[in-house]
């Protein structure tokens, strides 16, 4: 058993500890932070059940597993808020996924892989698809921002609708990025899913050991649901617990709420990494974005049209500024093919410098 599992069995320890917080009433912060502590490890175990259900499944479905699951955590999270009205810290909870996918996650693995490889190499036309297709959702991010600081007296209604019709061209276009990458130019990814399978199980065990599909797919469930529940906990203290530590709710949305769903990937793209294997790990992190961006966003826009929520894409400016930053400085470090402990400094430097923008920031 690996440490990751090793340390996420451990933490599993905060799943009745948050419970009993809530039912003994220890108060909103301690609820808030061992329920958040709780979904990091149900997030490793999401993860790990999806790699071992693919693997079962075939590379064609498996990737399309891992395409969808991927940020199942930071979506349950999200619809959990979404339904509690917490629209802001909804939004601020994307474009943060966004940045920290991009700079931080990034940022760490080119950072820590640079340190132990002079120089790593990975697959340049996969990171300019990638980055491509960032672009696209960056600009609908930023353009019905844009329509409302350049109008005068614009209708919600118009604004909405707007969204609604942006939220259906970016699902068409992850639609058109599956295809592309699990079928018609899938070759370009084969090393990925190759890796992905040889992390999920050891080499020595690689040629024999074949994962119970069953039994994943009972771990897939009850992951599922429980970081359902512990995100109804989470999300039901956030606003008592950051109003107490002095936080705004567009700092918690950006930083605290990316931290908490996406650690999952951010150890798997460091790990792959420091093993020299830098397309995976890019992969992870921009495919994590992209699946942000792409689908998250305009799910999230359209079950909020559903249930009554005034969800839409009219973000915060400096939300739309910051999303805009991390994909420019993202597409130009990563558009070469090659990485170096500087150019993870880089992304970093960029990450800290927001955090600290959107920390200090009044709204």
């Amino acid at each position: 058993m690996s440490i990751k599992n090793i340390i996420s069995l451990g933490l599993l320890a905060f799943i009745p500890i948050s419970i009993a917080a809530r039912y003994l009433e220890w108060g909103s912060l301690t609820i808030f932070i061992t329920s958040g502590i709780a979904i990091v490890p149900l997030a490793i175990w999401l993860s790990t059940a999806t790699e071992e259900v693919a693997i079962v499944t075939g590379s064609s479905i498996g990737a399309l597993l891992n395409a969808v699951f991927g940020n199942a955590t930071e979506l349950i999270i999200a619809l959990v808020a979404l339904k509690a009205g917490l629209v802001d810290i909804v939004k601020a909870s994307i474009t943060g996924s966004i940045i920290s996918n991009l700079l931080l996650a990034m940022g760490l693995a080119m950072l820590l892989g640079g340190l132990r490889y002079k120089e790593q190499d990975f697959q340049p036309v996969v990171a300019r698809v990638n980055g491509s297709s960032m672009t696209l959702a960056a600009i609908a991010i930023i353009l019905p921002t844009l329509v409302i600081e350049t109008s005068s007296g614009i209708e919600p209604l118009a604004i909405k609708n707007l969204s609604i019709a942006a939220a259906v061209v970016l699902i068409v276009v992850y639609g058109m990025t599956l295809l592309f990458s699990l079928k018609t130019h899938s070759y370009l990814y084969d090393v990925g899913l190759v890796d992905l399978e040889n992390e999920a199980q050891p080499e020595s065990e690689s040629s024999t050991h074949k994962p119970n599909l069953w039994l994943w797919v009972g771990v897939l469930a009850a992951a599922t649901l429980a970081v359902a529940y512990e995100s109804e906990l989470f999300v039901g203290q956030v606003e008592e617990a950051t109003a107490g530590l002095g936080l705004t709710p567009l700092f918690t949305g950006v930083v605290l709420l990316p931290l908490v769903g996406g650690a999952a990937e951010y150890v798997t793209a460091v790990r792959v990494a420091v093993k020299n294997n830098m397309d995976l790990s890019v992969s992870i992190a921009m495919g994590s974005s992209l699946l942000v961006a792409l689908f998250m966003a305009p799910v999230l826009v359209i079950v909020g049209t559903a249930i009554g929520q005034p969800m839409d894409l009219d973000f915060n400016p400096f939300e739309a500024v910051a999303v805009a930053i991390a994909v420019l400085v993202a597409n130009l470090i990563s558009l070469d093919g090659r990485s170096n402990w500087l150019e993870g400094t880089l992304l970093l430097a960029t990450y800290t410098v927001l955090g600290l923008a959107f920390y200090f920031h009044p709204v």
